[in-house]
């Protein structure tokens, strides 16, 4: 048994004190007055406008990626023996120099005075003046040319190896070179000489120096021959005449050597 000292009382059974809810209301008060205060003096928050957001663009459909092929696998063939192959030289490397070339064929190139003249090589239609060919060979060969109204050319000329070989055909040029040993009868004997014939005209050589002369076709007023008789007439105009012959059993040489002079005046009196 405890012996309890004057004025002291114990814990346990004093009443319960009433400063506890007393204190709790107090400060929930202020809680309240200071929530209360915050609430009246807060700023309002400022308003949020909406921003334009930009279109989304639509997804383009992609187009789906193939898928890989298989790649076949083969066994790998059994090797085989093969013959060695010579060995191929390398090609020589190209150089800036530029190969030579071959030098050109013969070619024969053919004018003429006379457009359209036919020309023959060794008998070979070749086509008409004025003409340039290939298809010939080179060396000698024969050229024939023939044109209306004139006559015809014969030549025989050279083509080259190689290179242009040019021919130039002239029908309207006179080209008169004759001659023909003759006997001219005087009134009382005679002399012999040569008559011989050129573009110039005509001319008598002989050791008679009387009886020499040269005249122009100008001045030739007559030129005939006489095949029965065997005679050639020239007689200058207005001056002297001479008769001529030869010593050969007909007239032959006199009937063609009055042919090519005649001929050759006709060209020459031709405009």
């Amino acid at each position: 048994m405890s012996l309890m000292r004057p004025h002291e009382s114990n814990d346990a059974d004093r009443p319960p004190s009433r400063r506890a809810p007393l204190l709790v209301g107090i400060g929930a008060v202020l809680l309240l007055a200071l929530a209360a205060g915050y609430w009246l003096t807060r700023s309002p928050a400022p308003a949020t406008v909406a921003k334009p957001t930009a279109p989304v663009p639509e997804a383009k459909a992609v187009a789906p990626v193939p898928a890989p092929a298989p790649v076949e696998t083969t066994a790998p063939r059994e090797a085989t023996p093969s013959r060695a192959r010579p060995r191929r030289e390398a090609a020589p490397a190209e150089t800036g120099t530029p190969a030579p070339t071959a030098p050109p064929g013969p070619t024969l190139v053919v004018e003429s005075d006379v457009p359209g003249a036919s020309v023959f090589l060794d008998r070979k239609f070749l086509g008409t003046a004025p003409l340039r060919t290939s298809e010939v060979s080179p060396g000698v060969h024969q050229l024939n040319a023939s044109a209306e109204g004139q006559d015809g050319i014969v030549r025989s000329i050279e083509i080259a190896d190689t290179g242009e070989t040019s021919v130039s055909l002239e029908f309207k040029r006179v080209e008169l070179d004759a001659s023909v040993a003759v006997v001219h009868k005087h009134a009382m004997g005679s002399c012999e000489g040569r008559l011989s014939a050129s573009p110039a005209g005509l001319r008598y050589a002989t050791s008679d120096k009387g009886d020499a002369f040269a005249l122009s076709f100008g001045e030739i007023e007559r030129f005939e021959v006489d095949y029965l008789k065997k005679n050639l007439v020239v007689k200058k105009r207005g001056g002297k005449t001479w008769n001529f012959t030869d010593r050969t059993d007909n007239a032959d040489k006199l009937f063609v050597f009055h042919r090519d002079v005649t001929k050759a005046r006709e060209k020459l009196r031709a405009p």
